[in-house]
């Protein structure tokens, strides 16, 4: 195991954090919000923040929180599953066009993305009411568990659930087409459980926040409020965010088949496609054993790295993504992080940087250099590099991405 890379920030009154942070900045506000959790009562041994570590809504995003016996819904939040999934072809540099530009234009079209909530008409990141055959067979393998939810939540019903199977969405999800350090192609999406998993997210950190108010528990931050093992909504939540993580699977796997069907269609050269590499998550809560105990571990922007066990840390639109081999290390209760983290709101990025600052910071991907992405500009996010240097005793690097196409929502 290589040298211990972490911090112990103790926090008075509640278990300590251990930092993997060295070398990064973190924001006073995601120290404050590290603490509010550490002091939970049903937190378990210590908090582990990621490299990644940033605030987030209740807990921060790049952390990992064990807990006996409960969990708290908004520690896992409402992109519930979200994560990565890569795969590697047999393609090399030189057999990409070398007009990259109808090659996006084609995922483009292939895949719903975006969204327009106040949009007359279809959702443009949805399928409307005639999702292609292939989203209704993946659906079919979640239609029986999905009906029985609604049965006990009625307005679970009445969201985007199959239109949104297969789909890309907003915000920092991705899809891109990336060379590895000796020239094959590989693809890598970043996407989570769309809006059925934000619905679900939503409405049980409301009814984890009604069960907190009638226990009058003590909580440093109402978006704390947990459910615990006994409560009423304990067992629907397990239910509901266990659903919403296989969408966010399934739709990882649907949109990777349409991507490669894609592809195809433009590169005429045949090739295989290894997906075998990896579909993880990074949103999620499981239960584990950790430290000799079973606890429910959820990973709010964090990924397992078990020993031997692969992972992707992507970085921002314009910098290297690496694919990773967990260490298993105990301290982190067996986790990295999910990717750069933010330095910046997307406001403050939108106030800071102009386009001109996101088509340099951008220059040799094929992607959307407009005023509408200047949120993911990579200045936007840590330094991938510093953020893997800070986790060495994590995970071991296998390879490292650099895309040449990129796909936002």
């Amino acid at each position: 195991m290589p040298k211990q890379t972490y911090n112990v920030q103790e926090v008075p009154g509640g278990v300590p954090v251990k930092m993997w942070t060295k070398g990064v900045p973190v924001e006073e506000e995601a120290r404050q919000q590290l603490a509010n959790a550490a002091r939970l009562p049903i937190v378990f041994k210590h908090i582990a923040a990621m490299p990644d570590v940033h605030l987030g809504i209740g807990a921060t995003v790049g952390s990992v929180i064990p807990t006996l016996k409960a969990i708290i819904p908004a520690a896992v939040g409402v992109d519930i599953g979200c994560g990565m999934m890569a795969a590697k072809t047999t393609l090399r540099a030189e057999d990409l066009p070398d007009n990259l530009g109808k090659l996006r234009s084609a995922i483009e079209k292939a895949v719903p993305h975006g969204s327009a909530p106040k949009h007359k008409g279809r959702d443009v990141g949805s399928w409307g009411d005639r999702p292609p055959e292939t989203v209704d067979k993946a659906w079919a393998g979640l239609a029986d568990e999905f009906d029985a939810l609604c049965e006990l939540h009625p307005r679970l019903r009445h969201t985007n659930n199959r239109k949104h199977l297969g789909t890309l969405g907003s915000g920092n999800h991705f899809i891109e087409v990336c060379l590895d350090e000796v020239g094959f192609v590989w693809f890598m999406l970043h996407s989570g459980s769309r809006g059925v998993g934000n619905a679900i997210g939503t409405h049980f950190i409301e009814l984890a926040k009604k069960d907190a108010e009638r226990h009058q528990r003590n909580l440093p931050d109402q978006d704390l409020a947990y459910f615990e093992e006994g409560a009423q909504y304990f067992g629907d939540y397990v239910r509901g965010v266990s659903w919403a993580q296989k969408f966010a699977m399934k739709n990882r796997e649907v949109m990777m088949a349409n991507l490669i069907a894609t592809v195809r269609s433009v590169i005429t050269k045949p090739f295989e496609v290894y997906v075998e590499a990896v579909n993880c998550h990074h949103n999620y809560v499981q239960q584990e054993r950790h430290f000799g105990q079973d606890v429910f571990v959820t990973r709010k922007g964090a990924v397992s790295a078990r020993r031997g066990e692969m992972g992707i840390i992507p970085g921002s639109m314009g910098a290297r993504s690496y694919i990773v081999r967990g260490l298993g290390n105990p301290e982190s209760f067996e986790s990295c992080s999910h990717g750069a983290g933010r330095v910046m709101s997307r406001t403050k990025a939108k106030k800071m940087f102009t386009v001109a600052d996101q088509v340099r910071a951008t220059a040799g991907v094929e992607c959307r250099k407009d005023a509408n992405v200047i949120d993911e500009i990579p200045m936007a996010y840590k330094d991938i590099d510093a953020v893997m240097a800070a986790q060495s005793d994590l995970v071991e690097v296998v390879h490292t991405l650099k895309q040449v196409v990129c796909v936002k929502g």
